[in-house]
Parts: C-alpha cells; sequence; structure tokens
C-alpha cells in the first residue's frame, strides 16, 4: 500500500511538473511572439524594405498647414527637409524675408522628419498637388543617421528624388549636403573636427552620385559652417546641430546664386 500510495505520489508530482513546464513554455513562447510583433518597427533594416512614414502626430497640423499653401499655389521655390529647415521660421526667420520671400518660396521643413518622412510627404500626404516649383531645395537625412547605414539613407533621399521628378518633372533639384553635425557629448580633449560625426560625409559622398546637372544639381556648403580648426563653432551651430541667426546667413549667402540660376 505504501509502495501503492508512493507511486501516486509520484506521478502527481511529474505531472503538476509537467504543467508548470507547459506554462511557462507556453508564456514565454507568447512573450517571444509579442517581442517579434515589435521587430518590424524597431529593426535598423534597409529603407527599401520601410514603408514610407506619416509625420508624428505632433507635426500633423503643420502637414496640413502644407497642404493649404499647395492649394493656394503661387510658390516658385520650395525649401523641404527636417528641423534645419523648418528653422527658417525661427532663427533664420529675418532671413528668409531678406533673401527667399522675395522669391516666393514656401518652407515645408519639418522637426524631426527623416527621409521616409519626407518621401510619405510628397506621396501619401499629396503635398506637391496644387504647386508647380520652379526650384526645391532639400537637404535631409541627419535625422537618419542613428538608426541607417549611409548607404540606406542615400536610397532614402534618391527615392524622394525619383518622386520629384515623377511628379514635377520640369523642376529642379538643389541637393544640398547633409550639414556638419557634432556631439556635445564628446570630451573637451577630443579636437573638434573628432567631435563630427563620421558617417555624414559618407552620406554625402552617395548622394551626391544623384546629380546630372539637368534637373538634379548636387551642392555641399558645410565647410562654410566650420572654424579654421575644422570643428562647428557654437555662434553658428548652438547646439552642434541647429543654426542660428548667422548660421542661416551664411546658408542663403552660400545658396541665392544656385537658386537664381535654377529659376530662368
Amino acid at each position: 500500500m505504501r509502495c501503492s500510495l508512493r507511486g501516486l505520489f509520484g506521478s502527481l508530482l511529474l505531472a503538476g511538473l509537467f504543467a508548470s513546464v507547459y506554462t511557462t513554455g507556453t508564456l514565454f513562447a507568447q512573450a517571444a511572439a509579442q517581442k517579434d510583433d515589435k521587430k518590424p518597427t524597431e529593426a535598423k533594416k534597409s529603407l527599401n524594405d520601410t514603408p514610407p512614414d506619416q509625420p508624428y502626430n505632433r507635426d500633423v497640423d503643420r502637414h496640413k498647414k502644407f497642404l493649404e499653401i499647395a492649394k493656394k499655389g503661387n510658390v516658385d521655390v520650395l525649401f523641404i527637409g527636417d528641423s534645419i529647415t523648418q528653422g527658417w521660421e525661427g532663427n533664420g526667420k529675418e532671413v528668409w524675408k531678406k533673401y527667399f520671400e522675395p522669391m516666393k518660396a514656401a518652407n515645408f521643413g519639418i522637426g524631426g522628419d527623416r527621409t521616409q518622412h519626407v518621401l510619405w510627404r510628397i506621396t501619401e500626404g499629396k503635398e506637391l498637388e496644387g504647386i508647380n516649383p520652379k526650384v526645391a531645395v532639400m537637404m535631409i537625412g541627419t535625422n537618419n543617421t542613428g538608426n541607417n547605414t549611409a548607404e540606406d539613407i542615400a536610397k532614402g533621399v534618391g527615392a524622394i528624388l525619383k518622386e520629384f521628378k515623377k511628379q514635377k518633372p520640369e523642376m529642379k533639384v538643389l541637393l544640398l549636403a547633409v550639414f556638419p553635425r557634432g556631439s556635445a557629448a564628446k570630451e573637451d580633449k577630443v579636437s573638434p573636427k573628432e567631435k563630427l560625426n563620421k558617417k555624414i560625409p559618407q552620406i554625402n559622398e552617395l548622394i551626391k552620385k544623384y546629380a546630372d546637372d539637368k534637373t538634379v544639381f548636387y551642392k555641399d556648403i558645410g565647410d562654410k559652417f566650420l572654424n579654421a580648426e575644422g570643428g562647428l563653432p557654437r555662434e553658428i551651430m548652438p547646439d552642434l546641430l541647429h543654426l542660428s541667426p548667422k548660421g542661416y546667413e551664411i546658408w542663403a549667402e552660400a545658396i541665392k546664386p544656385d537658386v537664381q540660376k535654377l529659376m530662368k
């Protein structure tokens, strides 16, 4: 009797252990499945595999503003990009009035935008409908540097240019090299030049190949922001990324002749 009870107890113990292992395994499997569900949006994958992204929720109103501008038409020069372009309405406001407002220019810059956001805006977002700019000035890609390779960022720029040509075949594009940026987190003993983001020159080396000097024209004005040591002075880029009023003056003076030439 004692032997059979021991056997019964052993069987029950084994069954309980099996049930526990099964339940735990199921929970781990479910957790893994949930984790996998997040991978498509979190993984650092090729922009070719990434569908165009709509603006962040906080930027929807700005996107709608662009649509209203497009409906009115009368835009000869279109600036499109990220927060550095949007900054023409901030630190660059007075410079914009002086240089580009007389050219019937519109600013379609949105802070935080990456190449895929701009691609969404001109495709699904229909921001180009209603306007026929003579020239588009584009600088985009700096916000991709933390998540994508230089090659993928360049492909993203290429996808935008392809869409420009498809929708506005007569429009000239002044493609600007991505501006240099630094890192305030790096130690002071590191040389100013060493603080610069190393991926940006790689991007620019790739995107300049898109220029055909017929509809796409490439221009690199990055050196104009640097000091004699090859670093970024705070009076031009206070946070080593965004421009001061002086920085916008440098930008405007550097591209005004190109824009005027392309408008003819």
